[in-house]
């Protein structure tokens, strides 16, 4: 039983190491490239979501002497996963604001222009 968990935590870490990766690229991109990116994390962070769901229910599965370690790993993932999600929204975000101030003129000091 703990041999699949293992193996979930196992495709967990490439997952989340690759998703981080391509987090970091999407500010940087611009037009189709920027979209491309933003679908594959997505997409990513849905897979990702799926193996968590698998972990849970493997832990259910254990003994309930054993749970609580493995219980204690799910909240760390889970943790992981809230901070991946958050972090992506950020880069996705500060996109945005970078083309709209370039677009706008914007400097940041747009209350002193006023």
């Amino acid at each position: 039983m703990s041999s699949d968990f293992e193996s979930y935590e196992q495709d967990f870490a490439v997952l989340t190491a690759d998703i981080t990766g391509r987090i970091g690229k999407v500010p940087k991109l611009v037009g189709d490239e920027k979209k491309q990116m933003v679908a594959n994390v997505e997409k990513q962070l849905e897979e990702a979501r799926e193996l968590l769901e698998q972990m849970e229910l493997e832990v259910r599965e254990i003994p309930p002497q054993s749970r609580g370690m493995y219980s204690s790993r799910m909240r760390s993932y889970k943790q992981e996963m809230g901070k991946l999600e958050a972090d992506f929204k950020r880069s996705r975000i500060a996109y945005s604001d970078e083309v709209r101030n370039e677009l706008l003129g914007d400097d940041g000091n747009s209350s002193e222009n006023q």
